[in-house]
């Protein structure tokens, strides 16, 4: 019985290292044979990635500027260095027909008037949809996206943004962000899906899907590749400001941050792009280990690896780890980088080339990365049509992909207090309608939307409706607004005030300004002390009020949280936000959406909700605002007859866990039913508990409904002393809502720990 099992595994590792072996470096033929002709030069070329502003005249901005190509700088990156990628925008989102005018006239002059005739790859972050792309279908954020616990969102949201993306005539989207949102003070938290490795892992896979297929063939016309991203550690900077180091054990790493990675190469993502820190004093640019030992050996991850925004030469002139910007160059590509978001000038290239000329680059190591950057541009069809498919405009921004993004940001709307049954309010109310978010549509938005920051409130289309909108939508005239304060300073609070007075009940929407990357960093995570100030206010008034969180991050709230009696969660919703949330408000919606952090309580206690046993004795506690999977609906749920099909799991053999879930209530709803397993004992302390299924149900009143979840061996494993996936024998407990029961795993006595399947 030892022997047959560990034979398994065995056999489990030897068709991986065959299946790596037979596909070789991942180099396609058609690839080989263009790199057999190519100059040095032209190969440092397709490494090359500069944004669109090197090849442009004039800039697009809300002010009425348009974009303009220059012919001049663009026949100099294409022709003289033979660039292969070009990105972005400058600076504000292209409508279809100015996106199809760019990516033709410069597909004409790399297909047409060069010696190889090789298409431009071009990218974009396209992160809650086509952001840059006028007119297109915006979801939530992709936080907002995990609080549904329906990973088809994310699948949808997928299919849409890669038609869009597509339609727009771009192939290549920088998303998703992999990365786990376990520091709320950190400004891109809001990009993740959340702090669990397991959530981002389903969605992430679901997403990757969505943009690349099924079959991940992405040469269809409405696919793109995507791009896992930041690998590996930039969503944990100590300080939990953008860009800054982090401190990650191995065990650490390997055991939270990189299982979501790990499924989105076994998902088949094409790309990934590298985190802009440092882990543990080396900037992940520069290792080897990282970038070619793990991502490749031990992932078996065949794609293409890109740079985020100037890191090359970031490893000279910020992290002072190269004594010049050469250095810097060759330091990351033999790291394994393959391609360089320069993204201002040529640099990269001129050095890379001196670099070959000198030994201190292998040719075969350029082979190696033009090779892939190659075989991307061939599986996405680039050398068959690298031009826009005009015929998709047909489908750009659909009746039915805009009814997609507001389901999903209906579900997502997540109802955290509900005192005294104010919510949901009566639509014969009258009702004030205050606050900063509460009268725009970028704080609904959120960073990658029309511009990189997301902020220029000028450039929305107006025919989209804000909060204020969309409730005075609902309810004809019987609606007042007053801006009550800005984001950081008091500004019309005694007017607030005064038009409580005649209200029934106040909406009070708070939170942040549209912010995206170092832009957003903050020194305090409690709330701008302004809108604490309105809300306490606007409290003291009598009148109830309802608290609408518009925010990228868990701001701190314990000032106010206790005094107001009805508080929802938001998150960025996206451009169909403002009716979601009216809708969640005058019950058209139940709301069923579940917390996929842990909200503190306090700016200085961030814990997590998979801590440690030692952070709840000796005096720790773990005291949030709200815990990881808090979430209430206008129904109530009640768990039953959680039951195990067996009391114990051999290694490597799987046991069943079912639950009977009711609705008890009045009215529909959606229930999220989360199951967590705990590891009692084993070698490395264990959390109190780990998210390890989920799914999404949607019950009508009486109604019930038994769901079974599937916990294998490789569920139960983790990383041990060795910083290698372990399982190991002993008893575990599995947690449904209130419901527990217990289980042991067995694996066979000569083993006491043994590898866990890959």
């Amino acid at each position: 019985m030892v022997l047959k099992f560990i034979l398994l595994i065995l056999i489990g590792f030897t068709s991986i290292i065959f299946a790596q072996t037979k596909q070789d470096d991942g180099i396609s033929e058609k690839a080989k044979k263009l790199l057999s002709k190519m100059t040095l030069e032209e190969k440092v070329g397709q490494m090359t990635q500069v944004t669109l502003q090197v090849v442009s005249k004039s800039k697009s901005w809300p002010d009425g500027s348009k974009h303009s190509l220059d012919p001049e700088k663009l026949n100099e990156a294409i022709k003289k260095y033979h660039v292969g990628s070009i990105l972005n925008v400058w600076d504000l989102a292209l409508d279809l027909d100015e996106w199809h005018n760019v990516i033709t006239t410069i597909q004409d002059v790399a297909t047409k008037q060069t010696r190889m005739g090789i298409p431009i790859l071009y990218g974009i972050d396209a992160i809650h949809g086509a952001n840059y792309t006028q007119g297109a279908t915006l979801f939530p954020q992709s936080y907002g996206i995990a609080a549904t616990w329906n990973t088809e969102h994310a699948k949808v949201e997928g299919e849409i943004t890669a038609l869009e993306v597509r339609a727009s005539g771009i192939p290549w989207n920088f998303n998703p962000v992999l990365g786990l949102g376990r520091n709320p003070a950190w400004p891109r938290f809001w990009e993740t899906f959340g702090e669990d490795p397991y959530a981002a892992s389903a969605f992430g896979r679901a997403y990757i899907k969505g943009l690349e297929g099924d079959d991940n063939d992405i040469s269809k016309e409405d696919r793109v590749a995507s791009c896992m991203k930041h690998y590996i550690g930039y969503s944990v900077p100590l300080s939990g400001k953008d860009r800054t180091p982090a401190m990650i054990p191995e065990q650490m790493l390997r055991d939270v941050l990189l299982p979501p990675f790990e499924e989105a190469v076994k998902a088949g993502s094409h790309t990934i792009m590298i985190n802009s820190g440092d882990v543990n004093g080396i900037p992940v640019h520069s290792s080897e280990f990282l970038l070619t030992k793990i991502l490749r050996e031990e992932l078996g991850f065949t794609g293409m690896i890109v740079t985020d925004w100037e890191d090359i030469i970031r490893l000279y002139d910020r992290d002072r780890v190269a004594d010049s910007p050469k250095e810097a160059v060759r330091m990351a590509v033999n790291a394994g980088i393959d391609m360089s978001m320069v993204p201002y000038n040529y640099s990269f290239a001129e050095h890379l080339v001196d670099l070959v000329n000198e030994g201190a680059v292998s040719m075969e190591r350029i082979d190696e990365a033009t090779g892939r950057i190659l075989t991307l541009k061939e599986k996405l069809g680039l050398f068959e049509n690298a031009y826009p498919n005009k015929k998709l405009r047909k489908r750009f921004a659909s009746k039915e992909s805009l009814e997609a993004a507001a389901r999903a940001a209906r579900e997502s709307i997540t109802l955290l207090k509900n005192d005294n049954n104010i919510l949901p309010l009566s639509k014969s109310a009258k009702v004030l309608v205050t606050g900063p978010t509460a009268n725009m549509l970028s704080p609904l938005n959120g960073g990658w939307t029309l511009t990189w920051q997301g902020d220029q409130e000028a450039a929305y289309p107006e025919e989209k409706h804000t909060v204020y909108e969309a409730i005075s939508e609902k309810l004809g005239g019987n609606v007042e607004f007053s801006s009550g304060s800005d984001f950081e300073s008091a500004k019309d609070i005694d007017d607030a005030v005064k038009k409580a007075a005649s209200a029934d009940a106040i909406v009070l929407c708070l939170g942040e300004q549209a912010y995206c990357e170092t832009p957003g960093n903050i020194n305090d995570l409690t709330l701008p002390v302004p809108q604490l100030e309105l809300a306490e206010a606007l409290v003291a008034t009598g009148k109830p009020v309802v608290l609408v969180l518009v925010q990228g991050r868990p701001r701190v709230i314990s000032r106010i949280a206790d005094s107001i009696d009805g508080i929802i969660m938001a998150y960025l919703p996206g451009m169909e936000g403002g009716p979601a949330i009216a809708d969640v408000i005058f019950g058209d919606h139940n709301p069923g959406g579940k917390l996929p952090f842990t909200y503190p309580r306090y700016t200085n206690d961030l814990t997590t909700y998979d801590h440690k046993y030692l952070e709840i004795q000796g005096g720790n506690s773990f005291n949030p605002q709200w815990e990881f999977g808090h979430g209430l609906s206008y129904t109530t749920f009640e768990y039953s007859d959680l039951k195990l099909n067996q009391s114990k799991m051999v290694g490597g053999g799987s046991i069943q866990a079912t639950v009977t879930v009711k609705n008890t209530g009045e009215r529909p709803g959606i229930e999220n039913v989360l199951l967590f397993v705990s590891d009692l004992v084993r070698s490395i302390t264990p959390p109190v508990k780990q998210l390890k299924r989920f799914a999404s149900v949607s019950l009508d009143a009486g109604m019930s409904k038994e769901i079974t979840f599937t916990l294998n061996s490789e569920d139960l494993s983790f990383i041990g002393r060795e910083n290698k996936r372990i399982i190991e024998a002993g008893d575990f407990k599995v947690r449904v809502s209130d419901q527990e029961a217990d289980f042991s795993l067995v694996i066979p006595e000569q083993a006491s720990t043994i590898k866990a399947t890959p």
